[in-house]
């Protein structure tokens, strides 16, 4: 059996106004975190082991994610990689970590290639200066192509990068600017996302304020065509909702997301699934640590029943290109799924081939809807 195992950094030297996700600028906890960190892995080395006795439960894909892990020393980096290599079995067939393109440098990316990351995922978001200051990103457009070509200069071939689309003002010229200039650094693998404004961000209260307007849906469905056809006809391939890659670059740590694979989380607000139960870190780097280091694990769990393994099912498999594969499912579950289905079918918004039900080009527009009609939760 395999497993993905990925680790969380919740630092940053400053915060974009968009981000939704844990994080701090307190640099003075890095040291006493990943020290925790490494205590954690320890403390769970044998979770698989335990949950499944009767397999040989290997680590295939390694991320480390934040936050900006490469905000870290290089040491702390060696020593978290060394720590993952010593405490799980490992035949990992992928290494990422997450950068952002001011951190970027000849000596960090040999670092960590000797190390065995395989690939780098870099936060471009957008290839405009203007865009890059309204968002509080450090690098600018300039610094994210060097990175490009420090990161395979140095050795390390496998190189993703985000983009973001629907900023305010921005039009389907500037996003297809974007594009254009994404291409012709020829990235591996690109993910593309619609700017969200999320509650408790400044983006949101800048929405709620009146100091910025959010781009209508029309303009922003227009921009993800724009995406869709964009990037196929320079030979990318759609494989999941809102990623593209060259042939043979899926990423393969996120796919075991969307395929159901078990993955084991460590860090502050990192989380955990085996299939039986999902669970969850403290999303707070002061109790993370606290506990950690007083012995106990500072995470909750929950059982998944049926239905709701059956509902993650649905809203992970049918973001990909394959979509759900109903002979995973128990006969009652590929029943209901199939039923479910018949006026998304009839509508086009569903299509189903090979025992496998699967969003059309019409349903990816409406891809939640189309989702929560097949859940039963």
């Amino acid at each position: 059996m395999k497993a993905g195992l990925y680790i969380h950094i919740p630092f940053c030297e400053s915060r974009c106004i968009y981000c939704g996700f844990y994080s701090t600028t307190a640099k003075d906890w890095r040291t006493r975190y990943v020290d925790a960190l490494l205590k954690e892995m320890r403390m769970r080395s044998g979770e698989l082991k335990t949950l499944y006795p009767d397999h040989e439960c290997t680590i295939d894909t390694v991320y480390i994610g934040g936050g900006t892990p490469s905000t870290l020393s290089i040491d702390d980096l060696s020593r978290i990689i060394n720590t993952i290599k010593a405490v799980f079995p490992c035949k990992t067939r992928e290494i990422t970590i997450e950068m952002n393109p001011d951190d970027v440098t000849t000596e960090l990316i040999s670092a960590v290639r000797n190390l065995g990351v395989n690939r780098i995922s870099l936060g471009v978001q957008t290839f405009s200066d203007e865009r890059l200051r309204f968002i509080r990103r450090r690098h600018n457009a300039a610094q994210a192509a060097k990175a490009v070509e420090t990161i395979r200069r140095a050795g390390i071939d496998n190189v993703s990068i985000d983009l973001m689309f629907g900023f305010p003002h921005e039009t389907l010229n500037d996003w297809q600017n974007d594009l254009d200039a994404a291409l012709k650094l020829r990235p591996n693998h690109i993910s593309a996302y619609s700017l969200m404004y999320e509650e408790g961000t400044p983006l949101y209260l800048m929405l709620q304020n009146d100091k910025v307007q959010q781009t209508d849906d029309d303009t922003c469905l227009a921009m993800y065509t724009m995406l869709m056809d964009t990037l196929s006809a320079n030979g990318y391939e759609h494989y999941e909702i809102s990623n593209f890659c060259l042939p043979g670059y899926r990423a393969i740590h996120n796919s075991s997301y969307w395929n159901d694979t078990p993955y084991l989380g460590f860090g502050a607000a990192a989380h955990s699934y085996n299939l039986l139960t999902r669970s969850w870190n403290v999303a707070d780097i002061k109790e993370y640590i606290s506990a950690i280091e007083s012995d106990n694990l500072p995470s909750e769990s929950e059982r998944i029943d049926d239905d709701t393994h059956y509902d993650d099912i649905i809203t992970t498999a049918m973001r990909t290109c394959e979509g759900v594969d109903l002979m995973r499912l128990k006969p009652e579950y590929r029943n209901y799924a199939l039923h479910s289905a018949k006026n998304d079918i009839d509508s086009g918004l569903l299509e189903l081939a090979d025992n496998h039900l699967r969003l059309t080009r019409k349903g990816l527009f409406v891809s939640d809807m189309v989702m929560s009609n097949l859940m039963k939760v």
